[in-house]
């Protein structure tokens, strides 16, 4: 048993690569998926959706409209591309978040659970960063 483990951490050590494309993948779903599916068509923030902002009490409904379909539409595609990547998932992270606590706050959990798996994901590229096969990382090889 003991030499299975071996061989299973010895092949994690070797998939670099494969980890690293499973996880430029994962990051191009999410952000394309968070543009194309969630953002774009809030763009530009039609007036149910600022009246959906003010009716929740935000000041400068126009604004935060604005800021919520950015985060998802502009944010997505900076979060596909893995570029600000950090920056973008953490403005996703906060409007999933505003989404799960408070639009959805009422619904049952199936209504709201794209909201959850969109924060968490996002939540992971705030804190993971985009990895290797990234804008950000070849910025970063170039300093």
């Amino acid at each position: 048993m003991n030499s299975m483990f071996r061989k299973i951490i010895a092949a994690k050590n070797e998939n670099t690569k494969l980890d690293d494309f499973s996880l430029a993948l994962l990051r191009v779903f999410i952000g394309l998926t968070m543009a194309f599916s969630h953002g774009l068509g809030k763009m530009p923030p039609p007036e149910q959706l600022i009246g959906g902002v003010e009716a929740m009490g935000f000041p400068m409904p126009v604004f935060f409209a604005w800021a919520a379909a950015l985060a998802e539409f502009a944010g997505g595609i900076l979060l596909a591309i893995g570029l600000l990547t950090r920056p973008a998932a953490a403005f996703v992270m906060v409007t999933m978040a505003t989404a799960f606590f408070i639009v959805h706050a009422a619904d049952p959990f199936q209504n709201k659970e794209m909201a959850l798996l969109y924060l968490f994901a996002s939540l992971f590229f705030v804190i993971h960063g985009a990895g290797r096969w990234s804008v950000d990382h070849f910025i970063a090889r170039q300093k």
